[in-house]
């Protein structure tokens, strides 16, 4: 299973941390991963080269974070709420591969 934990700061996403394998396939046929993977790659990718943020990003196998300095733009904020309701729409559909937790801090 893949658990998926966004912090919320007043309510908005200013950080995740996806870990563990989603179990859905074989290992290279997990469409569940692979949604998982792209949205997350996307959404650092748009926020880290595209808007030019420093955000604090980590890959290794089974793991990747993303956290937003406290200067972030609205427009970061924004893509982070994108993968955040993402993410519910696929826990909804493969509730038995991913868990979603959301903290505010």
């Amino acid at each position: 299973m893949t658990k998926i934990r966004f912090t919320l700061k007043s309510g908005q996403p200013v950080s995740f941390l996806m870990e563990g394998h989603a179990g859905a396939g074989l290992s290279g046929n997990d469409i569940v991963c692979a949604a998982l993977s792209s949205a997350a790659y996307m959404a650092a990718n748009t926020i880290t080269d595209v808007m030019g943020v420093r955000a604090d990003a980590a890959v290794s196998d089974a793991r990747f974070s993303l956290s937003l300095p406290a200067d972030a733009p609205r427009e970061a904020i924004q893509v982070m709420e994108g993968l955040r309701l993402h993410f519910v729409q696929l826990e909804d559909q493969y509730p038995a591969s991913i868990q979603l937790e959301n903290t505010e801090v």
